[in-house]
């Protein structure tokens, strides 16, 4: 199995340093290209980062060991962060990212499994992805493999029957080396996820179908290390990390307006977007 990197303080600074750099990509990348999803992609990030670049053991050099760790980002529409931490990881060159929702590209508005190495499962539809974690899970178990699955939702996705269906299937069969990860940015495509679906207490919620549950700031990459590394260590029951978050996190006229979630950005607010974040990037850029 693949050492993750020493965890320290030095490490969660240079983390940090990094989702300062994936937003300014992603944005740069979505407004060459004219299309994509910005909001969602910014509010996912640090969730990604700990996820691919600290916790879980998958690499492009493990991609094929059936041991490896599973991630599954079932909000599929948060693509574009999801593939600049892929090329951050190796999977394929950051120029690529250039081609994203382009005819023939590999890299399509959605993550298409079989097209690109690092994708685990093609998650157009929501509420389906969880389910198939699920799947995931208990075929690593009967195989009696080491590994884990994390399935990355949104709240907004939790509308969902199938959801709540897999949450249930989850817990009945004890599946502890699954972890869902909500990015509870709490708005969606539609306006507040309060407004178009209350969910109500959702740690409660979640615990009620019988899961281990947590619930941090999605922004901070130490609370996001801890509750992944608490969760790991849980038995006897599926676990869920309930990370706050912020839609459209780091550009402040972006944040939490659910206009952004498939909106581009004019000429003018990307010269804002990048005024707001560039003033701490590093490790190079799409800009």
């Amino acid at each position: 199995m693949n050492q993750p990197p020493v965890w320290n303080q030095a490490r969660a600074g240079e983390l940090e340093a990094l989702c300062r750099q994936f937003r300014v990509d992603v944005l740069t990348t979505l407004h060459k290209v004219g299309t994509g999803h910005p909001g969602g992609s910014l509010s996912v990030c640090e969730i990604l980062a700990v996820l691919y670049l600290q916790c879980a053991n998958i690499s492009p050099d493990n991609w094929e060991d059936p041991d490896r760790d599973r991630v599954v980002l079932t909000k599929g529409h948060a693509a574009p962060m999801l593939y600049r931490i892929l090329a951050q990881k190796g999977f394929f060159p950051l120029s690529e990212m250039d081609t994203l929702r382009q005819l023939g590209s590999r890299l399509q508005g959605h993550p298409c499994a079989g097209k690109l190495p690092g994708i685990e499962l093609s998650t157009g539809p929501l509420g389906m992805g969880l389910s198939a974690s699920l799947g995931m899970a208990l075929t690593l178990r009967v195989r009696g493999s080491a590994a884990r699955v994390y399935a990355v939702t949104g709240d907004g996705e939790l509308n969902e029957g199938t959801v709540w269906e897999a949450a249930m299937a989850a817990a009945k069969f004890r599946a502890d080396n699954l972890i869902a990860i909500v990015d509870r940015n709490r708005v969606q495509l539609d306006g507040p996820s309060d407004e178009v679906m209350p969910l109500g207490d959702l740690e409660a919620k979640w615990r009620s179908f019988g899961w281990y549950t947590q619930s941090c700031d999605g922004h901070d990459v130490r609370a996001l290390h801890d509750a992944v590394l608490t969760a790991q260590a849980h038995r006897g029951a599926p676990c869920v990390i309930i990370a706050n978050t912020v839609k459209g996190k780091g550009v402040s006229f972006m944040e939490g307006k659910n206009t952004y979630h498939g909106k581009q950005l004019t000429d003018d607010e990307y010269a804002r977007a990048m005024t707001e974040l560039k003033g701490e990037t590093a490790h190079g850029s799409l800009a």
